[in-house]
């Protein structure tokens, strides 16, 4: 039990939700003591966004409180203040994709994850900050500006999911949801030290979607300061939905289970830079290699991971995919040829690529990728889960665009520094970022570990035993905080 209202923004999600069912906090201590929390980091972060105001959220806080005096819970959220990336709908709410085109719309219904996580009893306090039409691995647009990292303000929070990440990272939120399509989830959890999931391709369905067929490559997420919480979440989160022919069969209450088990004898495949090929700011090797040792102590092995076929080819596979599924996305906008320049250059140039694909040059695609899955395929028959660093960069500084060049190599697209994240999205893998520690600069950073095909459970078990054999470094809080 909290002894101190300020004392609750630093619970873990589960603890907060055992602490309102136990009636030892009020839903409306629990919504005040965030928002007082809100109030005080945001504006330096500018994480949370389109925040809806304190007399609304403290009375639903109420309403939420006379239910339980009735008995009644909505589910493990219940009353817990939560906000949803602005790449979702929210009735009510703006949902503005981080684009001055999109700046005054507002959802007249809620979008599948805002759905499912207010039907487990959440109330949404406002949406988290995207980088626009989440396109970039760098929180900044011209309608909210950029998002500050929890550790160094004048540096990058990653993103796409940078809003939540710093929303869990300054303890305004316990959980967040996320989405990601190249490191979106895991890239801004690894530079602000939380955990962030990428689960199996299908394992969370999307609602709305111009395409529930081939546009597979994106998916939205849980992220959280605790692995538990993080498991918790995507049992909300996950489920086969109708509009998601797609979508997994398997009950998502698995993931609200227990987590302990034990690890000896699990293998794990360090593909580093993948012998040279990616580049790396100094000392992220090093550091990522010092968290997995703590995989040793547990009794795993660590053997070095060769990827089965050239990554040049599974990169250049992978930007005819990106083209052929995110020009689509930008097309509507363009429709007014004056909002061309409203638009950021790297979705034009998204877009512009995509006009001169053909669909034998996805099939092709897409035929590298079937080869790419099957390459995995055959390290998993040595390996059972995979580790690689989480980025190629530390946190950059916030007002640059995108870094341009790497270890002194030059990055020819402005996501090129973020290839390490590609491997597990282009397989539909399950991928977590944990914290791997601290670099002499100070700053975090994350080791992404990736499971075999739909084996999220066994990659959240072990990312728990992670994370009890590391929980002084995983306890370390932003300055300020």
């Amino acid at each position: 039990m909290p002894s101190q209202p300020h004392d609750i923004p630093h619970l873990s999600a589960q603890a907060l939700s055992r602490a309102i069912h136990h009636k030892q906090v009020s839903c409306r201590d629990v919504m005040a003591a965030t928002l007082t929390q809100v109030d005080r980091l945001n504006p330096g972060s500018h994480a949370i966004v389109s925040r809806v105001a304190h007399d609304v959220l403290l009375q639903q806080a109420d309403e939420r409180d006379a239910q339980l005096a009735r008995g009644q819970s909505m589910g493990w959220l219940h009353g817990m203040p939560q906000a949803i990336k602005d790449l979702s709908n929210v009735q009510g709410l703006r949902t503005t994709l981080g684009s001055p085109l999109m700046k005054d719309f507002v959802a007249s219904e809620d979008g599948l994850m805002a759905q499912r996580m207010k039907a487990a009893g959440a109330i949404v306090i406002g949406k988290t900050n995207t980088p626009e039409f989440g396109l970039g691995s760098h929180t900044f647009n011209e309608v909210f500006g950029p998002t500050r990292n929890a550790w160094d303000p004048s540096k990058s929070a990653g993103g796409s999911s940078g809003g939540a990440a710093v929303a869990l990272a300054q303890r305004m939120l316990s959980v967040a949801d996320g989405s990601d399509f190249m490191g979106s989830l895991r890239n801004p959890a690894g530079w602000n030290h939380v955990f962030g999931m990428r689960p199996s391709q299908g394992r969370v369905p999307m609602w709305p979607a111009q395409d529930v067929f081939i546009a597979q490559l994106g998916t939205e997420g849980p992220m959280a300061r605790h692995v538990r919480d993080l498991a918790m979440l995507l049992s909300t989160q996950a489920g086969p939905h109708a509009f998601s022919p797609l979508s997994l069969t398997q009950d998502p209450a698995v993931f609200a289970g227990s987590l302990e088990s034990d690890p000896k004898g699990q293998r794990i495949g360090w593909l580093g830079n993948l012998q040279g090929y990616l580049p790396m700011e100094k000392g992220i090797l090093d550091l990522c290699q010092s968290a997995l040792k703590s995989f040793l102590g547990m009794g795993c092995t660590v053997d070095e991971a060769v990827l089965g076929m050239p990554p040049e080819q599974v990169w250049q596979a992978w930007l005819v995919w990106r083209q052929a599924l995110v020009g689509p996305r930008v097309a509507p906008f363009l429709v007014n040829a004056a909002n061309r320049e409203k638009i950021k250059p790297e979705a034009l140039w998204e877009h512009d690529q995509s006009l001169t694909l053909t669909g034998a040059q996805l099939m092709s695609a897409s035929a590298t990728r079937t080869r790419f899955f099957q390459s995995m395929l055959q390290l998993f028959e040595r390996f059972d889960v995979l580790a690689i660093p989480v980025a190629q960069t530390w946190p950059f500084d916030v007002s640059l665009r995108w870094p341009q060049s790497v270890a002194g190599r030059p990055m020819d697209t402005y996501h090129r520094w973020m290839e390490v994240v590609i491997y597990a999205t282009f397989a539909g893998l399950p991928s977590i970022s944990v914290p791997a520690g601290f670099g002499a600069n100070g700053l975090p950073m994350g080791l992404a570990l990736i499971g075999k095909p739909q084996g999220d459970l066994d990659l959240l078990k072990l990312a728990h035993a992670y994370e009890m054999a590391n929980q002084d470094m995983i306890a370390k809080q932003p300055p300020g905080i």
